[in-house]
């Protein structure tokens, strides 16, 4: 890079992903610029970012000297083919989780990045969640001692499927693709890889054979202790977020985190209250100390998906680590394949 100051990054993609997290994520870190995007969408784009070039073939962004890092953000199928061609032109890339479909896509994409000296991460922002950042340390500072048992739902409630490529049956499309990869990345964070998987996956939703599947339950085995998690589009009054428990204490979380409802309402980071949730949606945590037993509420950590790109800018413009690493989004591809598979076979899956 010709300065260590400034990456200049080009986005593929200006739908949900593109317009809501990626561009104003890009836009709120110091030294990332955003120089061109590639969409359909120009009109939008303008309006939203009138100083950045819009062109509408991914491979004129790729060729522009103006281009340091590529984001793409585009319908799962295309990752690892845009993410190729990336790297082919000499580019760093970050690319909208999930990483790839298969394995061997995301083998050959970490290959290539090695091999050409290349940074290649993927966009697991809810490693920044309020609530899970939370939690993080409420494990690591112990107060729950060893987990045994620990349940995360990411549900929504969206009777009727819409005409979106994530709701067909395409590869690379549904819930367990969609919401899965973020409860897995961070059961894969807190815990490392399982012994084996069992996986319940199902259509829901009156939507007969040309819709993707919308349910998921899938528990994750390490020695004695159960990692359940579970997604559903037919849920109108949630539960629980988490529910955690150790040999000393509990911790029971409900409600979302602010960060995305924030994004969509035109917010930014950096706002007043960026990523704060409501003291309503603070955990209940519990845990034995002693001869005590403590019972109240656990102050939501602020949440700062922001985090992820300042990350990244340090780490191409100043040689520090990735926030995620390509071999961490391959795991994460991994347990959603052996969860396929234990479907398929109605059988647990050993890792392997």
């Amino acid at each position: 890079m010709e300065s260590a100051s400034e990456v200049r990054v080009g986005l593929i993609g200006y739908g949900f992903s593109g317009a809501t997290f990626q561009a104003p994520l890009i836009a709120s870190v110091p030294g990332l610029r955003l120089t061109r995007v590639c969409s359909s969408q120009s009109e939008r784009v303008l309006r939203d970012f009138p100083d950045v070039e819009v062109v509408a073939d991914p491979a004129e962004l790729m060729a522009s000297g103006e281009v340091d890092l590529v984001v793409v953000a585009t319908a799962n199928a295309s990752h690892a083919p845009l993410a190729r061609q990336a790297l082919l032109a000499g580019k760093h890339v970050v690319v909208e989780k999930p990483f790839t479909i298969t394995l061997d896509e995301g083998a050959e994409l970490i290959a290539l990045a090695e091999q050409r000296q290349l940074h290649l991460s993927v966009f697991h922002n809810r490693r920044w969640d309020s609530d899970f950042l939370t939690l993080r340390q409420t494990i690591d500072a112990g107060l729950l001692g060893p987990i045994n048992m620990y349940e995360a739902h990411f549900d929504r409630y969206r009777p009727n499927v819409r005409g979106r490529w994530r709701e067909q049956n395409l590869p690379g499309s549904g819930i367990l693709y969609d919401l899965g990869a973020h409860l897995i990345d961070q059961a894969l964070v807190l815990f490392g890889n399982p012994d084996c998987v069992n996986c319940d996956i199902g259509v829901q939703r009156d939507a007969g054979s040309d819709a993707a599947d919308d349910y998921f339950h899938l528990t994750m085995r390490y020695g004695a202790r159960r990692v359940i998690l579970h997604g559903s589009s037919l849920v109108l009054q949630p539960g629980p977020r988490f529910t955690v428990h150790g040999d000393t204490g509990s911790f029971i979380k409900h409600g979302m985190d602010p960060q995305e409802a924030a994004l969509m309402r035109g917010e930014r980071p950096g706002a007043p209250g960026w990523g704060v949730e409501p003291e309503s949606l603070h955990a209940q945590l519990s845990f034995v100390k002693g001869a005590l037993t403590v019972t109240g509420k656990a102050q939501s950590l602020p949440g700062c998906y922001q985090e992820y790109y300042q990350r990244v800018f340090e780490a191409i413009a100043h040689g520090k680590s990735l926030p995620v690493t390509a071999r961490e989004g391959l795991a994460v591809i991994k347990i959603i394949r052996m969860a396929m598979q234990s479907h398929a076979q109605q059988r647990s899956v050993t890792f392997e």
